[in-house]
Order: C-alpha cells, then structure tokens, then sequence
C-alpha cells in the first residue's frame, strides 16, 4: 500500500468546509485542478462524480462514504489499482478545524505503482485545501 496525508488547520467553521465539499457542482471555485465536474446525484455513498482534470480525460470517482460533517471517501480504479482519498474534518489544536486530505493506493502492484502514480495525484493537495480553507473562512 502506498499513503499520502495532508492536514492543515484552520478557523473556518467545519460546517463551511462540509457545505464547500457538498456543493461537488462548484469545486472548480477552489480548485485549480478541475475544469470540468459532474455528479450522478446526491452527496452520499454510492454516487458517481466524473472529475475532469485541465487537458487530461476524465476521472470517474465513486464516493464509497459519506459522513455529514465529518468526512467523506472517494475512489477511483486505475490499472487493477484502488485510489481512496478521505476527506476528513478533526477538532484540531485550540478549538480549530483540522482538514486532512489521505490518499491510500492499494492492489496487486501497489508497492510499485504507488510510488509512481500517488505523488502525481497528491501534487496539489497543499494548495488545494490552502484554497479549500481561505473558501470555507469567507
């Protein structure tokens, strides 16, 4: 298995990061590795997302969980690969709002394609939830 974390505190209210993490439709607003964005239907488990990166094909997301306010997972299969990023919302230190984005790669040649395909995806995850956070304080 290979894994990413990325966690950063902020004072934005953890109801306003959730309702920015909901609204799947506007994430374009907040981040820069989206130009093109859809969803099969309600923010829960079990709903498609097909996220289209900049110049790239698109992505096709399922989201496995799904918790309000707290946290939800998204997959993705690439090459007999399991992509997961959770999403979650902590208290951190002094009442703030801690958000960590994780990538965990998992399957058959995780070991050697993680490597490869994770640092690629989790790229611009500090300035994606730098973006996330300066919305959800607005």
């Amino acid at each position: 298995m290979w894994t990413y974390d990325h966690s950063t505190e902020t004072d934005a209210a953890p109801e306003a990061v959730w309702r920015l993490w909901a609204d799947v439709e506007n994430w374009a607003d907040w981040n820069a590795d989206i130009a093109d964005i859809e969803i099969g239907g309600p923010f829960a488990a079990g709903t498609g997302i097909v996220m289209t990166p900049p110049g790239q094909e698109p992505v096709h997301l399922l989201i496995s969980e799904a918790t309000a306010g707290e946290l939800f997972v998204d997959e993705a299969r690439i090459d007999g690969l399991l992509l997961r990023t959770i999403h979650r919302i902590d208290r951190g230190e002094r009442l703030r709002t801690r958000v960590t984005y994780r990538m965990e790669i998992t399957g058959a040649r995780a070991d050697e394609l993680g490597p490869q395909i994770g640092p690629a995806v989790t790229a611009d995850w500090p300035m994606t939830v730098a973006a996330l956070v300066k919305a959800a304080q607005n």
